[in-house]
């Protein structure tokens, strides 16, 4: 039995005021690794086409690409998403990929919400586990039970009831809303009383408020008592049990989920509610032998921050926030939070971001940058090491800089990535009828191409990166004045080293692929980066830059290029990007893809039998227009210009008994969209709230249900033109590109100080006695 209270309030116990409320924000960031030993196939090939899936509780929302002919497949897909909803399991299932039939389910590996933080920061091996039908179950139900004494002619009748409230997060069966009943049973050594619900249709969250009564004891005769009471001897032997189904109608019904509840737990009292998790049948202690399926490596990390109101991290903000200006900087708090963690990630990414929504980045970073450069005897050295000031750039540039890396390699990326040409140069890797010299030119043509993207894309590079590319360029030349390379290498140590190289090379990292490129594509990105990297530097390698590759094919390929003409393009794109003078915004000039996906849309219109339905379409957002086309690669058949956008809310399940539905509001009629997963649903709603905010029109109340028949169903107002009966969710950040939610990043960075207290002490224990004094304030 696994309950969760529902923690009844209980009214006039307290005076107080509401707690304000704490905002509790899950994440999760998981690498598919690898799979090994999995089942051979039965036949005489044996081997398999597979996939992994990534399931919140039975909710598909990520799957890898195929590895094709393997039992030991390789997948290294990375993957992190913000977790819209409360789930009881994360899952991972191994798919054989089938072109004719039923793609077949090989093995999963389930671990409940509860355990993750066990596995975090570990890449350890699951055994894949067998998959029954009757184990498969997600979601809650809401019980009350009740016991009650009837007293009739011939005597007492000890009564139970049994109220079935409401179902919350019942799976998708067949990637539709399921038709769910309850089946509800008193099941003792001799009896089983059964009865059922009335099926609710096409919902996940049924409304049931249905009510049972079960007759527990009898007895022959009335016996007075001064207070009703079970007998021991029948309170110990009888159980509830409650069975939620979907409805098959024609076809068989399917099981998705059960709890027992011994009748003893009411002994002490009379009345007893609950939230209850569903379990698979017999709470799935079924432990039948079964073959070794193969096992799965997993990297999982999953993070719940409960976010205090802001007012709480007043304190520890002004600290942070003052950091940029305390001398020397080693003293501040943004840098002895660096260096107290162990892993300096966990606290570069709060601190980046927060420093950054406060405007306070660059003066940090640049301040800190000085120190690396006390450290460095030589220029082609320079801001090449792995310091608290090198991670800073990079987080930065990966926070800044994802517009402007779609804005300058995307379409090129995707042209290499959907049909690469072969571009092999090393001797030990070709193959019998390779031409080495079509290799070349091949991949001669990509690095140009990339290349070009590159060094004509200052116009669209941050304002931030800008600034501080700026910064660190005039430090170097104060630290090296008789090196006239420096004041290149410090900025192209970053921009092509540690930005544009690394994400040639990973593009589904940068989000300019959805998955990793299969192997033959990496190798092609791989020497496409590393090409870029010595054509991006200047001066800062050797006098020789050939020297720079390992390989001796990559330097007979370098030999290719006049290196004269490409350092002049690198150091004028140099310059421009570490320019403080204005400029237009970022990536304004040219549209680029934000997010593009499969999703269903409402008719707009009335179909031939007058009836509107939900059709499968392309949908992708640009930083023009939001569109939707009948297939990927046509042209749209519908679009929105983004300034048109009023609103982007959700859209309650009850408007046409479907999931993961959200609205886009844009004249008089909404365009109604179902999106394959909350996952997916959230992400949408969240990139398109971002590029609309600051549209002037924007609405403040929507209607979160639809107008159907005449009527809003959620105010019930008759009007299809009447004002919306719901604030809308978004309000207007202070950088529409950059939305940062300051208040998490605090409480992180308040989380790692808590955690490391012990080392921060044992800092104040070795600091002269009357030098400095740690001011723990309300957070000791």
């Amino acid at each position: 039995m696994a309950g969760e209270h529902g923690g009844g309030r209980r009214g006039g116990e307290s005076r107080d005021p509401p707690a304000a409320p704490v905002r509790v924000l899950q994440s999760l960031r998981v690498k598919i690794c690898e799979a090994k030993n999995l089942l051979p196939y039965p036949g005489p090939n044996k081997m398999r086409d597979c996939f992994c899936t990534v399931n919140l509780d039975q909710e598909e929302i990520f799957r890898t690409n195929v590895v094709e002919k393997s039992l030991n497949p390789f997948y290294g897909e990375d993957f992190y998403f913000e977790i819209p909803r409360m789930f009881h399991s994360l899952s991972f299932y191994i798919y054989d990929k089938s072109l004719l039939q039923r793609d077949l389910r090989i093995g999963k590996v389930a671990i409940k919400r509860e355990e993750l933080c066990r596995f975090y920061g570990k890449e350890p091996w699951f055994p894949l586990q067998p998959i029954d039908s009757n184990s498969e179950v997600q979601g809650k139900v809401h019980l009350e039970l009740k016991l009650n004494e009837l007293i009739t002619d011939n005597g007492s009748v000890q009564q139970l009831m049994v109220h079935i409230v409401e179902c919350e997060g019942l799976p998708l069966v067949n990637g539709q809303s399921c038709d769910p009943y309850a089946s509800v049973s008193l099941v003792g050594p001799s009896r089983n009383d059964q009865k059922k619900t009335k099926v609710k249709k096409k919902t996940s969250n049924p409304q049931f408020n249905e009510k049972f009564y079960f007759e527990v004891t009898r007895s022959s005769s009335y016996t007075k008592k001064s207070q009703f009471q079970v007998e021991e001897e029948d309170i110990e032997k009888l159980e509830v049990r409650v069975d939620l189904w979907n409805n098959g109608n024609l076809a068989q019904d399917v099981f998705l989920g059960e709890i027992r509840i011994p009748v003893r737990v009411l002994r002490n009292d009379s009345s007893h509610q609950a939230w209850y998790w569903l379990l698979p049948k017999d709470n799935g202690s079924k432990s039948s032998k079964y073959d070794d399926l193969g096992s799965l490596r997993l990297s999982i990390c999953y993070t719940e921050d409960y976010v205090l109101p802001s007012d709480c991290y007043c304190p520890l903000k002004t600290l942070m926030m003052k950091s940029p200006d305390i001398k020397p900087i080693t003293a501040s708090a943004a840098f002895i939070l660096g260096e107290i963690c162990r892993d300096k990630n966990d606290a570069i990414l709060p601190l980046v971001r927060l420093l950054l929504h406060h405007q306070k980045l660059v003066l940090f970073v640049t301040t800190i940058a000085q120190l690396d450069l006390n450290d460095t005897q030589e220029a082609n050295t320079i801001f090449r090491g792995n310091s608290l000031a090198t991670r800073c750039m990079d987080e930065t540039m990966k926070i800044v800089g994802n517009h402007y890396l779609k804005v300058t390699l995307k379409n090129v990326i995707d042209e290499i990535c959907e049909s690469p040409k072969p571009c092999e140069i090393d001797p030990n890797r070709l193959r019998e009828g390779d031409s080495i010299d079509n290799h070349k030119d091949n991949l001669r043509y990509y690095v140009d191409k990339v290349f070009s993207c590159i060094v004509k894309s200052s116009m669209s590079c941050p304002t931030v990166m800008c600034d501080l590319f700026s910064s660190l360029r005039h430090m170097a030349v104060r630290h090296f004045p008789n090196d006239r390379h420096v004041q290149y290498s410090a900025v192209s140590s970053f921009v092509f080293l540690r930005f544009f190289a690394v994400a040639v090379v990973s593009p589904h990292i940068f989000h300019l692929r959805s998955h990793h490129p299969d192997a033959q594509t990496s190798r092609v990105l791989t020497l496409i980066s590393k090409t870029i990297q010595t054509l991006g530097s200047v001066g800062s390698l050797s006098k020789s830059k050939t020297s720079s590759f390992k390989e001796p094919f990559m330097c007979e390929f370098y030999k290719m290029f006049e290196e004269e003409t490409y350092t002049a393009d690198v150091k004028k794109f140099l310059e421009e990007i570490s320019s403080t003078e204005s400029k237009e915004p970022s990536g304004m000039s040219e549209s680029v893809i934000l997010k593009e996906g499969e999703m269903y849309k409402r008719a707009q219109g009335r179909t031939r039998i007058g009836k509107k339905g939900f059709n499968k379409r392309w949908f992708s957002l640009s930083s023009r227009e939001f569109a939707y086309h009948k297939q990927k690669d046509k042209e749209p058949v519908f679009r929105i210009p983004i300034k048109n956008i009023l609103a982007v809310e959700k859209l309650d399940e009850s408007a046409f008994n479907k999931n993961n539905m959200f609205q886009v509001i844009y004249g008089e009629k909404p365009l109604y969209i179902h999106a394959s997963n909350c996952v997916e649903a959230s992400e949408w709603i969240e990139v398109l709230s971002r590029v609309s905010r600051r549209n002037p029109r924007r609405l403040g109340k929507y209607h979160p249900s639809a107008f159907i028949n005449g009527t809003w169903l959620c105010c019930k107002a008759s009007s299809e033109s009447t004002e919306g009966c719901s604030p809308c969710t978004a309000g207007v950040p202070a950088d529409v590109a950059l939305d940062i939610d300051g208040d998490r990043e605090c409480e992180k960075i308040y989380s790692l100080f808590s955690t490391n207290m012990p080392k921060l002490q044992k800092m104040e224990e070795n600091l002269p006695s009357k030098s400095i004094t740690v001011n723990r304030g309300p957070y000791s």
